[in-house]
Order: C-alpha cells, then structure tokens, then sequence
C-alpha cells in the first residue's frame, strides 16, 4: 500500500504520551491511517530519557507498520501531546531535545485529547486514567483543571485509588479501620502473606504501578463492600468537580476517556453522565490536528 508514497509526500506524526503508555500514529497527508505504535511511559516527570525512548520506540513500531524505513522518521511533521509538559522546566527540556523529527509541535496530552474527541472542534476532556485531570476549549479559550501531578494531585484517578486501596487494607490489616475485601483482593493479586511483603512491593511504586491495582476497589464495591464503595464515591465527587469546573465555560460536548473513566462514569450525578458523550476519535489523531493547525499556521506566517 505504501509503496505508492513517494519521498517528498507529507507524513504526520501523531504522539500521544501519558503516565502508563505512548501512543504513536503515522498518518498521511490525505488523512490515511499507515501504521501505528505503542511503548512505555511518555512523561517527562518519570525521567527525560525514559520519555524519549518511548516515543521513539512508539515511532519506529509505527514506521515498521507502514511499511516505511528507519530514514523515513526525518520526513514526519510531529504533534506530541504529553504529560507533563504544562509544567514549564519540562516544557522547555522537550523544546531542547535534538529529536530526529522534520518538525516537532508540542503541547499537553489533555489538549490533544480534547482535540481528537471533538475533531479538533470546540468541546470539554476529562481524563480518568493514571492520572486525572479536565480541559474545555470555547471559543479558543483554554481552561485546564487539574493534572499537576501524583500524589499531591490527580484526585480520583487510577494512580490516586491504588494508593487508597493501599492505605486502607494496611489500616485493615493494623485493625485500625473495619476490615475490607479489599484486603484479600490485593494479597491474592500480589500473592503476599503479610503487611510487610505488602510494603515492599510498594516502596518504590510509581503511579502507573498504583494505578495497575485500582480496578479492585471496584470489584470490592461491586461485591458489596463499604470501605471501598466510599472511596469511589470520593473518587467520583473529585471528577465530578472537574467537570462542573469545565461546563462552566459552555463546551458544547464533553467527554471522558482514560482506563477508569468507564468504571467511574455509574457513580457521577446522573446530570453530568446526561451530559457526556463519546469521543469521536483518539488523542493520537487529536496530535495529528495539533500538528496540521501549527504546520499551517507556519507556512502561513513564513508566506506573509
């Protein structure tokens, strides 16, 4: 298929690099789909290297997809949304990166989420996945909740319920709170016998590792228990903010998306749940409009 592309034909880059994962997309210039990629964590937060390696990896398995060659990653004009990089010194760290790319337009995973659940149109995201975090975009205004990162943020997310699963079975465990199912859940899944086998496994747990055991604190609610059916009413009261925050601003759609935001959805307010509706394509193609608009809008001010 891709043998019809000739050498100096526009190639896009779609990156969409969260928390857990990197998304990669190579789309052509009349919108076609060529290949597609996955790797690691993509946030910067985690370590510079780590972030890079993942969108390379993610590039390449794309380019290997669509059938092109290892040469062909400097012909692919890049939209990269990340996490992590509304933080400045991170920003800025990406901006320096001597990447291998034609072109490299950056901005944050949350903006190329929303962009690709509305077709680049204007609309509100909320993300539940490792982290969690909102954005509406009116009338080319921006509004950004949350995303500042665990674990003094990203309330209600993967990464924020694994950590509470935790707490409360150690408690449990300590017969300092009412016992759990939570508590055999967890030592079952990690095959640990006591507290201490507990702790060090998550002693030097990153979010994507809390995030991993968030799911069973729902299998726990939906059999019935308390403990953790109050933590994802917690859960969902913080999302539920987000979202009242977001409409204020008039989106005229929004949407959720990330791992968990199936799992969380039941437990909003019926008015919000009214409210939300699919995303119409994935945050990788929303990376691929970021890029079109500022390739644009580039060649544009170079003709003027």
């Amino acid at each position: 298929m891709n043998g019809m592309l000739k050498a100096d034909t526009p190639l896009y880059l779609g990156i969409d690099g969260g928390g857990s994962k990197c998304r990669a997309v190579i789309v052509s210039s009349d919108q076609r789909i060529l290949g597609e990629g996955l790797s690691g964590p993509a946030n910067p937060l985690r370590g510079m290297k780590i972030a890079t390696d993942s969108i390379l990896a993610a590039t390449q398995q794309a380019l290997t997809c669509a059938g092109l060659a290892f040469n062909d990653m400097s012909r692919l004009v890049a939209g990269a949304g990340l996490a992590g990089v509304n933080v400045p010194q991170y920003y800025q760290l990406f901006s320096d990166w001597q990447h291998p790319f034609k072109q490299l337009y950056l901005t944050s995973d949350l903006h190329i989420a929303c962009m690709g659940a509305h077709q680049g149109q204007d609309g509100a995201v909320i993300i539940v996945g490792t982290g969690s975090c909102g954005l509406a975009s009116v009338n080319g205004q921006l509004v950004e909740v949350g995303g500042h990162g665990f674990p003094y943020g990203d309330n209600g997310s993967g990464a924020w319920f694994g950590m509470q699963l935790v707490h409360k079975v150690l408690l449990s465990l300590d017969q300092l709170a009412p016992a759990t199912a939570m508590t055999e859940l967890l030592m079952q899944e990690l095959a640990a016998r006591d507290t201490m086998a507990l702790v060090s496994h998550f002693m030097h747990a990153t979010p994507t590792t809390y995030a991993k055991y968030a799911p069973l604190v729902f299998t726990a609610a939906e059999a019935g228990d308390a403990t953790a059916q109050a933590l994802i009413e917690q859960g969902a009261a913080f999302i539920t903010s987000i979202a009242q925050r977001l409409l204020k601003a008039g989106p005229p759609r929004l949407s959720f998306i990330g791992g968990l935001a199936h799992k969380l959805l039941p437990y909003l307010p019926l008015n919000i749940q009214q409210q939300v509706t699919p995303a119409q394509q994935t945050p990788e193609l929303g990376a691929i409009w970021f890029a079109l608009q500022r390739d644009q809008s580039q060649s544009i001010a170079l003709s003027l």
